[in-house]
């Protein structure tokens, strides 16, 4: 018999262990898709192919990303995350596998989408994180997960990088592969065993998050907004490398790779702003946090020749997004909390799109207009996220989505 959702029903509470685990799970899940980025070299001397083959194989793995967000995030709203979680590292672990034996760049790029599509697990631990945290700490728990997406982002690059030097590209994707082995045998016996409470079909699912967009005004707003700030992410970042290799600056490879380091203050600000959403509500974090990025990508367009203020400006750019981030999602996941995993699809699915639009963007903009006038598009860009942000009703639980008559017939409550 089919009982009705409660808001905010939580069937379990995580337990500090576990959410420090789904932090390193969702860490190295997300690092999965980037070791082979500064290895590109060897790898197309290893397979005899073109460094722009190569990197076409490579960019297989956004689009594998884009898919599993779409695909595999909602299964977390129908199983159990142990089962969920579990099987998805180790088919990760198999596609990891198979990329280090590959001898095609064509080969390469279907093994690439693939663990690009199961890199998405961290998207489906936040979903986790939204369903099982307690109320009055989900934004907290969220940050702490986030922070290792966050984290996955900068290590996978650096990693890779070092582990090519001592093993070779190969043998970096085996080390990786290991590694997911061994998270899918923890994850079977540490995350939560309750099922999942959503009845309709997957695909009637998969049909349905379009529409969610429609009929949910807290997820359009916060979508729209995560993605203007994200296309401003993503169009500084995919600048930068451009507007540092020409002249006057005509930096090394290593040397660009080593601004980088400068987001380890946005790791930091996801574990702080995620305390901060719960005490004080996303709405204030949100605009403090975009307010720090709107000024700094103002000055990194001033004064990218300084190279110490340039750093300090990334870290603070950085920062101000992933705390606007945190608490715009807690937003998405506490419209529906016993189900969340859905409404996460279709915000992250908005949200990657536009990151996709500011990569492309960023780099043929420095060449276009110079570096000045992509950070100050950038900053546009963030500026509309902020207007939009304020003329918007207040953010909260009061916008929690209460389910209608059919809606409550997708869902039961799981037993104790």
């Amino acid at each position: 018999m089919k009982t009705e959702l409660i808001p905010g029903e939580r069937v379990t509470a995580l337990r500090t262990p576990v959410v420090w685990f789904m932090a390193l799970a969702a860490a190295l899940g997300t690092a999965s898709i980037y070791p082979l980025q500064p290895a590109i070299a060897e790898v197309a001397g290893s397979l005899h192919a073109s460094l722009a083959a190569v990197g076409t194989a490579l960019a297989c793995g956004p689009f594998g990303y884009l898919a599993g967000l779409a695909l595999l995030v909602p299964l977390v709203d129908r199983f159990a995350p142990r089962i969920v979680v579990s099987a998805q590292f180790a088919a990760l672990a198999l596609a990891l596998a198979a990329s280090a034996v590959v001898g095609s760049t064509w080969l390469l790029g279907l093994v690439v989408g693939l663990i690009g599509a199961g890199s998405s697990v961290g998207a489906q631990l936040s979903s986790v994180a939204g369903r099982f945290a307690p109320p009055r700490r989900q934004a907290t728990v969220l940050g702490v997960v986030t922070a290792g997406i966050s984290a996955g982002i900068l290590a996978g690059r650096i990693v890779g990088g070092w582990l090519t030097e001592l093993i070779s590209w190969r043998g970096t994707l085996f080390v990786f592969a290991v590694a997911c082995v061994a998270t899918a045998v923890t994850a079977r016996f540490v995350l939560p065993a309750a099922a999942g409470s959503a009845t309709v079909g997957y695909l009637a699912t998969l049909r349905g998050l379009p529409a969610l967009h429609a009929r949910y005004r807290t997820l359009r707003l916060a979508a729209g907004r995560g993605a203007l700030w994200f296309f401003a992410f993503c169009a500084i970042w995919a600048g930068l490398p451009v507007a540092l290799s020409q002249p006057p600056f005509s930096y090394s490879p290593e040397r660009i790779g080593m601004y980088a380091i400068a987001g380890l203050l946005g790791v930091a600000a996801t574990r702080i702003s995620g305390a901060w959403t719960d005490r004080v509500g996303a709405r204030r974090v949100i605009v403090i946090g975009l307010v720090l990025a709107l000024a700094a990508s103002a000055a990194l367009g001033a004064f990218l020749s300084n190279t110490v203020v340039t750093l300090i400006c990334l870290g603070l750019f950085d920062a101000g997004l992933f705390a606007a981030q945190v608490a715009n999602q807690s937003t998405v996941l506490a419209i529906a909390p016993a189900a969340p995993a859905r409404f996460n699809s279709a915000y992250m699915i908005v949200y990657f799109i536009g990151g996709s639009l500011g990569a492309a963007f960023g780099a043929a903009a420095v060449g276009w207009f110079g570096w000045p006038a992509t950070a100050a598009l950038a900053a546009a860009a963030i500026a509309t996220a902020i207007a939009v942000t304020l003329t918007t009703p207040r953010i909260g639980p009061a916008l929690r989505a209460t389910p209608t008559h059919t809606e409550s017939e997708n869902y039961v409550r799981t037993p104790q």
